[in-house]
């Protein structure tokens, strides 16, 4: 069986084009950092190198700057393990790999012809697949697709969540098209507290599920919605929560009624 210097300058010599080997030894483990954490794989070789001391490794490079690495395989003195390593062109940045499926190593024998073969069927195509496709998100987002922060609203209204869980706003602060839809959603308007309430009986989902709706058809509005938590006021504290004296559909004295 060939050293692993041998064999990588002799894969490098059959593979299709003008490629090179250049050799690395490691007298550290962390030696092997600077090319293993460019490693191009999600498989078994990535796992390979952060689990061993892999003592050395070959870089092979090729056309249009492609680059192989090359290691022996722990446990399988007959193997080697080839893997692509991830572009290193200027103007190739993080977000550019995001959707990009990795092309992954394999495991070949230590016989530079077989391997060889094994290789140009089944890792340059895919590798050269994905580093096109690479090159292309580069030319095509140059700067990471940041969103954008959403238009400033002119109007606005502010949901509060208040001590004894209620949900609501002040009547007034609701703009006069925004209030059907919150009547729509199951906002109530409680005179006495001269506020929109969402009732408790909705339950804490069902209740999300009606706020989120409600910003929606706000929004189409042109309107915002905030969502805040009211503390109690420390000189009421103490006082219990005013509720309305009956329920909202036999209040006599008309708890919940619409303006």
């Amino acid at each position: 069986m060939p050293t692993l210097e041998t064999f990588a300058s002799a894969l490098a010599a059959h593979l299709p084009g003008d490629w090179t080997s250049t050799y690395e030894h490691y007298t550290r483990y962390k030696d092997q950092y600077p090319t293993t954490n460019r490693l191009w794989d999600n498989g078994h070789v990535s796992d390979l190198a952060s689990t061993y001391a892999l003592g050395h490794g070959a870089v092979l490079r090729g056309p249009e700057d492609q680059e192989l690495y090359v290691t022996g395989r722990p446990r399988y003195p007959h193997e080697v393990v080839v893997a692509p390593l991830a572009p290193d062109r200027a103007g190739i940045k993080r977000h550019h790999f995001f959707g990009v499926e990795e092309p992954s190593g394999i495991a070949v024998p230590a016989d530079p012809v077989r391997a060889t073969a094994a290789v140009t069927r089944r890792l340059l195509p895919r590798y050269e697949q994905a580093r096109l496709e690479v090159l292309r998100k580069m030319k095509e987002e140059p700067e990471p697709p940041h969103r954008a922060a959403p238009a400033r609203s002119a109007r606005v209204i502010t949901l509060a969540r208040f001590a004894d869980i209620d949900i609501g706003a002040p009547y007034e602060s609701i703009p006069p098209d925004a209030r059907e839809i919150l009547y729509a959603h199951g906002f109530q308007y409680h005179p006495h507290q001269g506020a929109f309430l969402l009732p408790v009986a909705y339950g804490g989902r069902e209740r999300a599920l009606r706020i989120q709706s409600v910003a929606q058809k706000l929004a189409a509005k042109g309107i915002g919605v905030n969502l805040r938590y009211t503390p109690p006021d420390a000189s009421t504290a103490s006082a219990p929560p005013a509720r309305p004296a009956a329920p909202a559909s036999t209040n006599a004295s008309g708890a919940v009624h619409r303006r």
